[in-house]
């Protein structure tokens, strides 16, 4: 399969950005969610760290987080970025079209998490693969509709391109029998969707 690898101009909006739809992360995640190679993220934390823009944090929670002037920085950036490239309209059209999807990936995602035997809902402890197989196929069909909206995505600001790479390579990694990459870990379908969706939101200046 052919997939976009997303680079830009500055790979400190990246770093920056990430920050801003991921939350606190090190390097290693860092450089899952940009694209960016693990020493291009470490250059670009130093120099934002530099400037007042991220910090660090030890200890059990450990990881770099926004300040309060890389949040503002941040949102100058994307702005700045989604003006001049003329693309305000169309992230827009694709952002409603997310919003239709949406719903159904929250329902795909209780699926997976919780299922009702007997009438009865109960934790689903993933002993019925034929169960869980059902419901990754209904997320693979979902997920052939979110491929169009990444790719109107992608066109209109090409650091969306990287969604594309991250879902898909998310229900790869569930078929093959990693089940925590559904709903269940940093690098799981409904995380990267949830980032996602807060990148669209911050990209077009919409409060959550």
């Amino acid at each position: 399969m052919n997939r976009p690898e997303t680079r830009t101009a500055d790979p400190g909006l990246l770093v920056l950005h990430a920050l801003r739809c991921a939350g606190a992360a090190g390097p290693a995640r860092l450089h899952l969610v940009t694209g960016l190679d693990a020493f291009d993220v470490e250059s670009e934390l130093i120099d934002l760290g530099a400037a007042g823009l991220v910090t660090y944090t030890p200890g059990p929670m450990s990881g770099w987080w926004l300040t309060e002037a890389g949040r503002v920085a941040d949102a100058e950036r994307i702005t700045g970025e989604l003006e001049s490239a003329a693309a305000r309209r169309a992230v827009t059209a694709a952002y409603h079209r997310f919003l239709a999807l949406n719903p159904e990936l929250l329902d795909l995602c209780r699926a997976w998490q919780l299922r009702t035997v007997d009438g009865v809902v109960s934790v689903n402890d993933h002993g019925d693969a034929a169960y869980d197989s059902r419901v990754l196929d209904r997320f693979a069909d979902l997920d052939r509709r979110a491929a169009a909206v990444c790719a109107e995505l992608a066109a209109a600001l090409p650091r969306f391109g990287r969604y594309r790479v991250r879902l898909a390579g998310a229900l790869e990694q569930a078929a093959a029998g990693a089940l925590e990459y559904v709903t269940d870990s940093t690098a799981s379908y409904h995380t990267v969707w949830a980032e996602l969706h807060e990148d669209l939101l911050a990209t077009l200046g919409i409060p959550r």
